[in-house]
C-alpha cells in the first residue's frame, strides 16, 4: 500500500483506534530490508540513516536524467525506507546561513523584549526560543539574505522529490539553549497535530495520505554534536499505519526512547524526513551550545481549495439563525453541527502562530470550534461577532 502500511490487515480496516495499536506489529515494521542499503547516490549509511554529500551531488542535480534518478532514490527512502536522510554540506558555503542566523537572532531578541507568544509544539512553553513564520519574517526583513539562503538547488530538488512541483515553503526557527529539555516523541503535521479523538475520526486512507502532503526538514545553523540534542529519530517508523494514534501511548514512547538514533550535524547540513516518522528534538546537555535549526515545513501544492470564501462573514450571518433554532429547540445538535461544518473553517491552519498560538502544544481553536462553543454557551450576537472577528484577525499574517 503506502509508507504507513503496518500489516496485512491494517489496510482492510476503515477506522483506526488508539486502543488497537500493537507495539509488536510496530516493531515488526522497523527491520531494514536489503533494498534499504542498495543506494546509488548515498555517501554512507549511519545507523540506518542514508547520508549524502551535496558537493558530490552537484553534477547529478544539474543533469536532468541523473536528477530524476536521485529524486527517485530520495522518495523511496522517505516512503518505504528509513524515512529520513541527511544532506551534508547542503550549504557548502555557510555564509548565507550565518547571515540568516544574525537576522533570526535579532528577531528573537526583539520578540523576547516585547513579550511575544512563547507557546511551542511538543515542548514546554518558553523552554526554547522559537520564531513562528520565520520564512516571511526573514524575507521581509532581509530579502537579499532570503534570496541567497533559498538559492540552493539541493533544497528544491528534495522538496520536488517528495511533493512534486509548486510546493509551498514555510519555516520556524528553533533554538534549544544549554540545559534545554527534549520534546515528546511525536509525528508531525497534519494528523500529528490532532488529538487522539480527532485523529480517530479520519478514515484509514487519510492516515495513509497525510504524510505525502508535507516534507519536514531542518537546516543546521550551528554545529550539533549529539550531546547538544539533534533530532531523535526512529528509522522506518513511518511504515506503521496506525502511528498517528500510537505515538502518545506509553509503551510506544518507551520503545522510542530505548531505540532512537541521533545524527550529529554541522552548520550548513540539512536533515529531511517523512512527517510520519517518530521523532523528537533531543535534550541539550552541553553548557555552551545554543543549538539553532531552521525547521522547514514544505507543503504540497494540492492542499488548497479551489475557491476563496469569506467564511467569517458567512458565520456572522448564520449564527443568529442557528442560535434561534437552538433556543427554540427546533434543531438537533447533530443537525447544527452539520450546518456549522458546511460553513465555518474546520481546520485551524494556516494561521499566525505568533498571535494564535497552539493550545496544549498542538493546534489553535478552529473557526468551527469557536462557533460550536458559542452556540453551546448561547453567546449573544455581539459577543460572537467580536470573538470570530478577533480570531480571524489573529490568524492574519
Amino acid at each position: 500500500m503506502s509508507t504507513v502500511e503496518s500489516g496485512r490487515d491494517a489496510g482492510l480496516r476503515h477506522w483506526y483506534r488508539e486502543q488497537d495499536c500493537s507495539l509488536q506489529n510496530f516493531v515488526a515494521q522497523l527491520h531494514p530490508v536489503p533494498a534499504d542499503s542498495d543506494l546509488r547516490f548515498a555517501a554512507e549509511i549511519r545507523e540506518h540513516v542514508p547520508v549524502y554529500d551535496c558537493r558530490e551531488l552537484r553534477g547529478d542535480i544539474e543533469d536532468a536524467s541523473r536528477r530524476a534518478d536521485l529524486q527517485s532514490e530520495w522518495s523511496t527512502i522517505l516512503n518505504r525506507g528509513a524515512g529520513v536522510l541527511v544532506l551534508k554540506r547542503a550549504y557548502d558555503d555557510t555564509t548565507p546561513v550565518d547571515e540568516a542566523t544574525k537576522v533570526f537572532e535579532s528577531i528573537i531578541r526583539e520578540e523576547r523584549e516585547t513579550g511575544g507568544a512563547a507557546a511551542d509544539h511538543f515542548a514546554n512553553a518558553g523552554a526554547n526560543d522559537r520564531i513562528w513564520n520565520a520564512h516571511e519574517k526573514l524575507c521581509l526583513r532581509a530579502p537579499s539574505v532570503f534570496a541567497r539562503y533559498y538559492a540552493g538547488s539541493a533544497l528544491c530538488a528534495i522538496a520536488e522529490a517528495w511533493l512534486g512541483p509548486h510546493f509551498q515553503m514555510t519555516s520556524q526557527v528553533n533554538v534549544v539553549r544549554p540545559g534545554g529539555q527534549a520534546q515528546q516523541v511525536h509525528r508531525d503535521y497534519h494528523l500529528g497535530f490532532q488529538t487522539v479523538a480527532e485523529a480517530e475520526r479520519y478514515p484509514a486512507h487519510v492516515h495513509a495520505i497525510s504524510p505525502f502532503l508535507t516534507l519536514q526538514g531542518a537546516i543546521a545553523h550551528s554545529d550539533m554534536p549529539v550531546e547538544s540534542g539533534p533530532t531523535k529519530l526512529l528509522p522506518f517508523s513511518q511504515r506503521y499505519a496506525e502511528g498517528y494514534l500510537a505515538w502518545r501511548r506509553q509503551d510506544f514512547r518507551d520503545y522510542f526512547e530505548a531505540h532512537y538514533v541521533q545524527q550529529p550535524l554541522e552548520k550548513g547540513d540539512a536533515l529531511f524526513f517523512n512527517p510520519a516518522l517518530f521523532h523528537a528534538a533531543g535534550p541539550n546537555r552541553t553548557t555552551s551550545v545554543h543549538r539553532m535549526a531552521n525547521l522547514l515545513q514544505i507543503s504540497s501544492a494540492y492542499g488548497r481549495a479551489m475557491e476563496s470564501l469569506n467564511r467569517t462573514r458567512m458565520c456572522e450571518v448564520l449564527y443568529p439563525v442557528l442560535l434561534d433554532r437552538v433556543r427554540t429547540q427546533s434543531i438537533e445538535r447533530e443537525e447544527a453541527d452539520a450546518v456549522i461544518a458546511s460553513c465555518a473553517e474546520g481546520y485551524p491552519f494556516p494561521t499566525n502562530l505568533d498571535r494564535d498560538p497552539p493550545l496544549g502544544g498542538l493546534a489553535p481553536e478552529s473557526q468551527q470550534g469557536l462557533f460550536r462553543r458559542a452556540l453551546t454557551e448561547l453567546w449573544s450576537m455581539d459577543r460572537f461577532v467580536a470573538a470570530i472577528r478577533e480570531q480571524a484577525e489573529r490568524r492574519e499574517a
